[in-house]
């Protein structure tokens, strides 16, 4: 995985209303913790560690006061509305050192006819070198039959790269798709324990628009 350089600022000011600023300048408070080192307190440009964040796992190399630091994100905090960054923790790393993060599994290809795919981990604990995280864990379902299981054994890794799971442990479980009746009788059992009526499909009276003719005698 590349470096991403992002030149950062110390911070002196603290408090929510010093974040807010810092906020305002279009820049995202973090700190950079890590190895024994006393926390750093920083300001990070916004659109910049924005764009470093939309990759899990992106290695920073921070440039602070005419040093380099080597960090990965630790948590990230952001608006839930506007989706901007709010503020950042950085664990620093070392070339060569191996860390745990947990790395998305993505899925590809399509499975074989009349198949559910049940995707049992979205993401996995992968230990690795710092600077040799893989960014995704790539699973092929093509083709794959009903009753066919991928463990976590029989993943694909990049050399030097280990998974912290139990090699049994189920990620993709390839299913026969339910059938209509199936999923009828399923539907009648949840209501059932609901306590409500089975649904039936309701029956109208047929109408006409014209009035009965009145009877006259002759």
């Amino acid at each position: 995985m590349p470096e991403v350089k992002l030149t950062a600022e110390l911070r002196t000011e603290f408090g929510k209303g010093a974040a807010r600023r810092i906020r305002r300048a279009h820049k995202v408070p973090a700190v950079l913790y890590g190895h024994g080192t006393a926390p750093i307190h920083i300001a990070l440009p916004g659109h910049e560690t924005l764009l470093a964040l939309r990759t899990a796992n992106a290695l920073l190399s921070i440039e602070v006061n005419g040093s380099s630091q080597l960090a990965l994100p630790k948590q990230v905090q952001r608006d839930p509305l506007k989706h901007t960054i709010e503020h950042v923790d950085l664990v620093i790393v070392r070339r060569g050192e191996k860390v745990t993060v947990d790395v998305p599994v993505q899925i590809e290809g399509e499975a074989g006819p009349e198949t559910l795919v049940v995707v049992d981990h979205n993401s996995i604990p992968i230990e690795a070198e710092a600077t040799h995280i893989p960014q995704q864990i790539v699973v092929s379902i093509e083709g794959l039959s009903p009753n066919t299981q991928i463990l976590a054994r029989d993943l694909q890794l990049p050399p030097g790269s280990s998974i912290e799971l139990d090699p049994e442990t189920l990620i993709v479980n390839i299913t026969n798709a339910p059938t209509v009746e199936a999923l009828e009788a399923e539907l009648a059992e949840a209501e059932a324990e609901a306590g409500m009526e089975p649904t039936v499909a309701a029956t109208a009276e047929p109408t006409t628009d014209e009035e009965p003719a009145d009877s006259e005698s002759a």
